[in-house]
């Protein structure tokens, strides 16, 4: 069973980190455009779009895994279970267009008050807050579709319209830069011009993938849906308030400087995307693979297994950014580097993220959602709390220490809700191994580093070392890395 799903994280990961990496491009490219300031707009608009993504999807991307999975096992004819898939989709993505063109509507209503909202650096832009409500108005409008290829099993397709996304938005910034168009007065709103032009284009990309099903909303099969997907909502709007928030106390907190260092700090955690990057592809193929119609016995050893190796691949990643940590802030502007030091904590904090993704499925399988509400707004109170007592001390520092704790927090609730509700033999004492063991040689090459000092025998000492937790991972879980890769590439 896990085959399967390693398949299905390599075609998404392959393809999807060859994608992002594209998208390393426009870091490149704002980084050395745009000072501190105009990119702490960059990052505190790009911290905002996932919050209105996820409030107005209302969780209906979990809800369509699920009931479909349910209309599959009510039986019946290849046509019968089609037909009424094609009735789930109507409706959820009816529901997703709907919510998603009142929000378009009200910020068009409310403009002025909207944009006083957003904070001084926006006054006299009121055109950046139309043009990022309109993405989000295109972004949700394709999220249905996109779920629904994803749930057909058509992996490379979604990625190839992702692909076109970026490079769409990738190959208009690189026209703009050769055009000097950035140094205009006009500057971060080209930002927000290309990423429109992308997401519209998207949208009409996938349209032919519906198959000219028609948005209709059954109220009644919706009032079934939001009792399941209201608890992800409400968990999902305090998961990703997690991941915004510390934009917005940076931005109200910090006495000095504050929007200087919310660009610092969005510069560093865009280098951190690689670990975000793992977590998400993990995300795309796992969703689907545990809400299907597993036994409860097949559901818990493949939940179980899939977090060990999810725990050695993550800490094995983290190993590999944070030891080469200066060669990767060559991506970002030389102004931006101060920032290097929290890369560490940042990446720290992802990877319990992605812990408690994995201890979030058993919940959703058995229709328990109201314990995402439990676990995202303890995050959210640590988060909030952390920011608070940090942020005056320590700056943007102070940010990313907030959040590994609340992360922290999350995966320690999680734990205890499955072992109470849903005992899952976790290998505990494996994970914890390997998260030992990477953050021992971690520390090791930083008492190397006040020695040696940066240069070629500090790289060698840190290859060296990022090598030896590899081999010891596929030597512990006795890895065939070519029968893996065969596996991968094989034709079904």
């Amino acid at each position: 069973m896990l085959e399967k799903l390693a398949k299905q994280t390599a075609i998404y990961g392959i393809s999807t980190i060859v994608v992002r990496f594209l998208s390393y491009l426009l870091t490149i490219i704002y980084t050395r455009q745009f000072g501190q300031e105009a990119y702490g707009i960059v990052t505190d608009v790009y911290a905002l779009i996932p919050f209105a993504l996820v409030l107005l999807s209302m969780g209906m991307e979990s809800s369509y895994f699920r009931f479909s999975a349910k209309a599959e096992a009510e039986g019946g004819t290849a046509d019968e279970i089609n037909a009424r898939k094609r009735h789930l989709f109507a409706t959820t993505w009816g529901a997703t267009l709907l919510t998603s063109s009142l929000f378009f509507l009200v910020v068009v209503l409310c403009l002025k008050d909207v944009t006083r909202l957003m904070g001084e650096a926006y006054h006299g832009h009121s055109e950046y807050i139309l043009m990022v409500a309109a993405i989000i108005l295109f972004d949700v409008a394709a999220m249905i579709p996109f779920s629904r290829l994803r749930e057909q099993g058509k992996a490379l397709k979604f990625v190839a319209l992702k692909a076109c996304n970026v490079v769409i938005n990738v190959g208009l910034n690189l026209g703009l830069l050769a055009a000097g168009m950035f140094e205009g007065e006009f500057g971060v709103g080209w930002v927000f011009v290309t990423n429109l032009i992308a997401s519209v284009a998207t949208l009409l990309m996938i349209l032919p993938s519906t198959e000219r099903v028609i948005p209709r909303i059954d109220r009644r099969q919706l009032r079934q849906i939001l009792v399941y997907s209201m608890p992800l909502l409400i968990g999902g709007i305090a998961g990703t308030a997690n991941e915004f928030i510390d934009r917005q106390m940076i931005k109200n907190i910090i006495p000095d400087d504050a929007m200087a260092q919310l660009g610092v700090y969005g510069a560093i955690c865009k280098i951190a995307v690689v670990m975000t990057l793992f977590t998400q592809m993990y995300r795309i193929a796992a969703e689907p693979f545990f809400l299907s119609n597993f036994t409860k016995e097949q559901f818990v050893e493949s939940n179980a297994a899939a977090l060990k190796y999810y725990v050695m691949i993550s800490m094995m990643i983290f190993l590999g950014i944070a030891l080469f940590r200066d060669l990767f802030a060559l991506i970002v502007g030389r102004e931006f580097r101060e920032g290097i030091f929290i890369l560490p904590v940042i990446l720290g904090g992802n990877v319990l993220a992605g812990v408690w993704l994995n201890l979030s499925f058993w919940y959703k399988r058995e229709e328990k959602t109201r314990f995402a509400i439990y676990v995202t707004f303890i995050g959210l109170a640590f988060t909030i709390a952390m920011n608070i007592l940090l942020l005056p001390r320590w700056g943007y520092y102070g940010a990313a220490w907030a959040r590994l704790i609340a992360e922290a927090a999350m995966v320690g609730v999680s734990y205890y809700l499955n072992r109470r509700y849903f005992p899952t033999p976790y290998n505990v004492g494996r994970m914890v191994e390997y998260v030992v063991l990477a953050l021992a040689l971690f520390f090791f090459s930083e008492w190397m580093l006040t020695l040696l000092g940066k240069g070629v025998a500090m790289w060698g000492i840190n290859a060296v070392l990022f090598m030896g937790y590899a081999a010891y991972a596929v030597w512990r879980e006795k890895i065939d890395l070519k029968a893996m890769a065969l596996s991968v590439v094989k034709r079904r």
